[in-house]
């Protein structure tokens, strides 16, 4: 199981969540630890940012999920409603780039995503999730490329793709009734020709 698997599974799966969308990240910027900070301080191996939705009430969230140094679980930290994302920043519309920023109400983080189309791939369904969820005040996509707000997403592309499959098997149907109607009616000729045919041997 992979780990966006065990995430999904351990973290979310028990509450009835469902997880839409995950990136692996780093901080581009150190977090200050304070001078004064309490309590052991826990390194961590991996840092996920995870787009979760649950059923009742109808919502979603962003959530920070960890994985420390010497631990093989997961545990939930910060999370912040989907209301609360004010930006996404993609920094470069011209390439592909891992680094982004996300803006909260509350909150500013600079990550850098462990590949580019990871990145790609989480914005895709991020943009998409933020169409159907707000109504109102959505966040700002400054510095994305095309082909994550328009039609060449994942999301339009397997639409696309069933659409397409399910075209290609009625046309596929549509034309299988055709030549059964024709070796219908191809019957029915010889049928008649036969029975035609029988009649005037029995006359002669």
């Amino acid at each position: 199981m992979n780990a966006k698997s065990a995430i999904s599974k351990e973290i979310f799966a028990p509450h009835d969540e469902r997880m839409l969308g995950a990136v692996q990240v780093k901080r581009r910027t150190k977090k200050k630890i304070p001078f004064l900070a309490t309590g052991p301080f826990r390194l961590y191996a991996f840092s996920f940012i995870c787009l979760v939705t649950n059923k009742k009430p109808a919502q979603a969230s962003i959530t920070k999920v960890k994985q420390f140094e010497g631990s093989t679980s997961f545990v939930r930290r910060t999370q912040w409603m989907l209301e609360q994302l004010r930006q996404v920043n993609g920094i470069d519309p011209n390439r592909d780039s891992p680094e982004f920023d996300l803006l909260f109400e509350n909150a500013f983080d600079q990550w850098v995503a462990s590949t580019a189309s990871e990145k790609c791939t989480f914005f895709q369904v991020l943009h998409h999730t933020c169409q159907r969820y707000l109504t109102d005040k959505k966040p700002e996509f400054i510095n994305c490329q095309s082909k994550i707000m328009g039609g060449n997403s994942i999301l339009h592309s397997a639409a696309d793709s069933v659409t397409s499959a399910v075209q290609k098997a009625s046309q596929a149907l549509n034309e299988r009734g055709e030549r059964l109607g024709r070796a219908e009616e191809k019957t029915e000729e010889l049928k008649n020709s036969a029975q035609q045919f029988a009649e005037t041997a029995h006359k002669v």
